[in-house]
């Protein structure tokens, strides 16, 4: 690959792309210059090899100082994706079957109507356990057991199985804790041990006092959560899912408190960088570096679409296959072989087992559009350009 520099009003973007992968940066550039892009990075894989792997802007802006190489960045829900890699190791190694009821694993979940939930139901978003109930503080949100004993203690939202709806950090906790009662390792620890270390990641769950310093600021998008409150008000399921548990998690500044980012919440705080993400998503598909995550047969049970309508919580239509969101729950112009996982405010990781593309884009500014986040938009469409004319 090649080296790039891209003046940009604010800082300049920089990397290395492989020749034919230009436009990308370029896409990249277009970001800042049209679409109030602060800090960001991008990067993919193709066929198991790097060829883009570009950042730029600010990584905060109250200081001034630049998106380096080595910035990481919250990645919101864009951490379900590598969650459910997680579980899927643990299901390919027989250690844990998704169609038993979760109590077998975790006997205080069985009571209040949850006795026959499985992880099939969580994984799909079909689990009833979308809205965390319990009155709880965020230094118990943090601490992890108080917030999974309200979960087993809880009745459902709606019954299991009869609709989905975006569980979008319960999915998190409950997938945590099966992963902490079969392994003995907290969910952070097991991601740590056997995906990140395998292909030489720089993605947490649960970030280390160490990493913090290299965290870029979020930039809050104007209204958050707030606006859902506002709207449909705040008892509504919508409200307590997406604020929740107990209103603690609005999409603001809190979400750059140190505790919160060294904090395990599975569905919600990873942070890393693009190129591990993207080759995380390659070596899904590939081996990268004589590293395969899963092989071909739980990878095809794991995109196997199992949900697909109007979304319980969000309203629109969401997709899922087993963790997994799938086409259009993506991004306009993914393959529709696609699986990976959005997070809030515009982050993006995918594969494409079609196009053999490993893709991720994080940022900084959140964005919310409900046609879609022309940032990522003109990214895919660059990548798939670039891909084409190979």
């Amino acid at each position: 690959m090649k080296t790039i520099a891209i003046q940009l009003e604010r800082g300049v973007v920089e990397g290395r792309v492989a020749t034919g992968f230009e436009p990308v940066a370029l896409a990249f550039a277009d970001n800042f210059t049209n679409h109030q892009e602060v800090g960001a990075a991008c990067a993919l894989y193709y066929r198991g090899h790097p060829v883009v792997d570009i950042w730029g802007g600010l990584a905060d802006v109250g200081s001034g100082s630049a998106w380096q190489e080595d910035t990481i960045c919250l990645v919101f829900s864009a951490a379900k994706g590598p969650t459910a890699t997680c579980i899927h190791q643990l299901a390919e190694a027989g250690r844990l079957d998704i169609d038993l009821p979760i109590a077998h694993y975790w006997p205080e979940f069985g009571c209040n109507g949850k006795e026959s939930i499985t992880t099939r139901l969580v994984l799909t978003h079909s689990a009833g356990l979308a809205a965390v109930d319990g009155d709880l503080t965020l230094e118990q949100v943090l601490a992890w057991e108080p917030v999974v004993a309200a979960i087993a203690a809880q009745a459902p939202n709606w019954e299991p199985g009869t609709q989905h709806g975006y569980h979008a950090r319960s999915f998190g906790w409950i997938l945590g804790e099966l992963i902490r009662r079969i392994t003995g390792e907290s969910p952070g620890a097991y991601l740590a041990r056997h995906i990140a270390a395998p292909l030489g990641l720089r993605y947490w769950v649960g970030l280390p006092e160490s990493e913090l310093a290299c965290c870029a600021t979020l930039v809050q998008p104007e209204g958050g959560s707030d606006a859902v409150a506002e709207l449909l008000g705040a008892d509504s399921l919508t409200a307590r899912v997406m604020s929740g548990p107990s209103g603690l998690f609005g999409y603001n500044a809190m979400w750059n408190r140190p505790d919160v980012l060294a904090a395990e919440m599975p569905s919600s705080n990873g942070v890393g960088d693009a190129r591990s993400l993207a080759r995380l998503y390659s070596g899904l598909i590939a081996e990268v570096d004589g590293v395969r995550l899963l092989g071909q047969e739980q990878l095809a049970k794991a995109c196997e679409q199992q949900v697909r309508g109007a979304d319980a919580v969000i309203f629109h239509e969401t997709c899922f296959g087993l963790g997994y969101g799938l086409q259009p729950t993506l991004a306009p112009g993914a393959g529709p072989n696609s699986f990976g996982h959005p997070g809030a405010g515009g982050a993006l990781a995918f594969a494409d087992p079609d196009a053999q593309l490993g893709f991720a884009y994080v940022m900084n500014a959140m964005h919310f559009n409900a046609e879609g986040d022309p940032r990522t938009i003109g990214l895919v469409r660059a990548a798939y350009e670039c891909l084409e004319a190979i």
